[in-house]
């Protein structure tokens, strides 16, 4: 699996290039205008303190393959709000995830929670792609993102109203990250290069970065007491695709990570 990413990103730049193409960029914000009203995603994640969970509508990954069969994002999504999530976060990446913007689209239509677009985002036309489909967030890896893409893209999704959890692997790139004076930082437990995952990444990197950040585990989260190592480690949410997925009771699953009896 080594060097999933750069395969990916090099995908996503042709991907991007193409959708401009069906859909030049003038007639992309044009419909701006109709997008919902955005929600606040960081307000949710805070109103859940202790721990917020963006729970994950994602169907297959290059390292898992098909995760679900019996998928259907809008039964999930709202199995995950009637069990205490926080966030909705939804894959749009069609070729590697089999995920789609239309899943996203009817989400949003269907659930009261917020909603992040999960992709790899390396172009505004994405972010306005997102706004424009009913995102409230956006994610932005740090590791696909040079320091000028990364402010830009920053920028211009709070200037659309949305949230931008801004997602760190590597170490060196924290600092890069802190530059932006991000509300929302959040640390993957899994090496994008090589899709190898260790929960205790967050714990490491969480002294890199400032306790005033909303900070969110990412990758790698099973059980309720994966959810406390992390929480008193001081993380503040987390964001949990493939156990819930895989679940055969998913809304037992959540209630079980967040320890709800409910």
């Amino acid at each position: 699996m080594a060097n999933v990413l750069d395969r990916i990103v090099d995908y996503k730049r042709g991907e991007i290039a193409a959708a401009a193409e069906r859909r030049p960029f003038p007639e992309l914000k044009a419909t701006l205008q109709d997008a919902p009203p955005v929600r606040d995603f960081l307000g949710s994640l805070k109103s859940h303190h202790p721990m917020g969970l963006i729970a994950e509508v994602k169907k297959a990954s290059p390292s898992a393959g098909l995760i679900r069969e019996d998928f259907d994002p809008v039964a999930i999504a709202t199995t995950y709000e009637e069990n205490g999530a926080a966030c909705i976060s939804v894959l749009t990446d069609e070729h590697f995830f089999q995920g789609s913007l239309e899943y996203l689209e009817q989400i949003r239509r269907s659930v009261n929670l917020p909603v992040l677009r999960k992709d790899f985002i390396l172009d505004p036309y994405q972010v306005y792609e997102a706004r424009c489909s009913g995102a409230d967030a956006i994610l932005l890896i740090a590791e696909c993102l040079s320091d000028a893409e990364l402010q830009e893209l920053f920028q211009l999704a709070h200037e659309l109203g949305m949230d931008a959890l801004v997602e760190v692997y590597e170490p060196s790139n924290v600092d890069r990250v802190l530059k932006l004076d991000p509300q929302l930082v959040g640390v993957n437990n899994r090496n994008l290069q090589t899709f190898e995952t260790d929960l205790s990444h967050t714990i490491r990197l969480r002294h890199q970065i400032p306790e005033h950040i909303l900070l969110v585990g990412e990758s790698g989260i099973h059980t309720r007491e994966d959810v406390l190592k992390l929480q008193e480690a001081g993380t503040h949410a987390i964001l949990v695709g493939e156990s819930l997925m895989r679940s055969e009771d998913i809304g037992l699953q959540v209630r079980e990570l967040l320890n709800d009896p409910k």
